[in-house]
């Protein structure tokens, strides 16, 4: 197995557009050191997204909860999300119009401790919660953040069946993100092109 199959995973096959990239970690007695992102590695496994900002969250709180996003196009954004301090439960649902796997979710734990990453391409929302106090989280966007094209669906839509680990009356959430739609109402921007 080459260092580029190690560090790119399908974490369900029914939807391989959504992957976990798994740097490696060197250990000894001071701690560690990562490569928390190498476009050369990602290239060599097939990942041939082009970033061009990055952001960085601190939720206070266990049990935040931000999401579901996305950016419409043409500004719309695929995300390469990691933990640096904390846990998370990250999701990533298929919102692209005419897709097999529409409406389907894939979650994955982000922590600081096994420094995983949800690569989440264009045409997905995605949603975290956090698991820890103090939890920050750090993402890659591929696209300018556009107040005018940031949209978003509900988080605790029963009907996208999510497995959220925190309860819907008991998360913290912004006000913006108690407003978004639910699932079944919502206009998506995105639509499904079969692979060539």
């Amino acid at each position: 197995m080459s260092v580029a199959d190690e560090l790119v995973t399908i974490l369900d096959p029914r939807v391989p557009e959504v992957k976990l990239i798994r740097p490696r970690l060197f250990k000894d007695a001071r701690g560690y050191f990562v490569e928390s992102y190498s476009r050369r590695a990602l290239a060599l496994a097939g990942v041939t997204v082009e970033f061009v900002q990055d952001n960085h969250s601190r939720s206070e709180a266990s049990g935040t909860v931000r999401g579901l996003h996305f950016q419409a196009p043409p500004f719309a954004q695929a995300k390469l999300v990691r933990c640096s301090a904390g846990r998370i439960f990250d999701v990533a649902v298929d919102i692209r119009r005419g897709s097999p796997t529409y409406g389907r979710h894939v979650t994955a734990e982000l922590s600081a401790a096994n420094g995983w990453q949800l690569l989440i391409p264009i045409g997905f929302a995605h949603g975290l919660a956090t698991l820890e106090p103090g939890t920050e989280v750090q993402y890659k966007v591929s696209a300018d953040y556009s107040p005018a094209h940031d949209a978003g669906i509900i988080w605790n839509d029963p009907a996208l069946g999510i497995p959220w680990p925190v309860k819907s009356d008991a998360s913290l959430l912004s006000d913006k993100d108690r407003k978004l739609p639910a699932f079944a109402g919502f206009a998506t921007p995105f639509d499904y092109r079969t692979p060539t």
